[in-house]
């Protein structure tokens, strides 16, 4: 059975994760997402959030966060191994689970390609 966690490993929690991610200057985005990836020399992915309030008020950016958590902890078997991802949402987008995932592998593989 594959392992459909997403516990702390499985995040960017720190200051300093985050700014490697944006430092390497790497993104994609659609109507969706922007994207920003850097390696991380580990097994797995990690993902951070970056969700201000452009995207809205307080319900829309918590609805945004849980939205890209889920859909992370969904494809994380699917995505590209060994990024740290930061992702954040387009102002005016609305967050739907499907639309989210599918931007997130997109995007990821798009960025995979770009740093290889």
């Amino acid at each position: 059975m594959s392992d459909f966690s997403f516990d702390r490993s499985r995040r960017l929690l720190k200051k300093i994760e985050f700014d490697r991610v944006f430092a390497r200057r790497r993104s994609a985005g659609d109507g969706m997402l922007i994207l920003y990836a850097c390696e991380n020399n580990l097994p797995h992915s990690r993902i951070g959030l970056v969700v201000s309030r452009k995207a809205g008020n307080a319900v829309i950016r918590n609805r945004w966060k849980r939205c890209l958590r889920e859909a992370f902890r969904l494809a994380q078997q699917e995505l590209p191994q060994g990024l740290d991802l930061v992702a954040l949402p387009r102002a005016g987008a609305t967050p739907t689970m499907p639309r989210v995932q599918q931007s997130l592998r997109n995007l990821s593989e798009r960025l995979a390609r770009q740093l290889r």
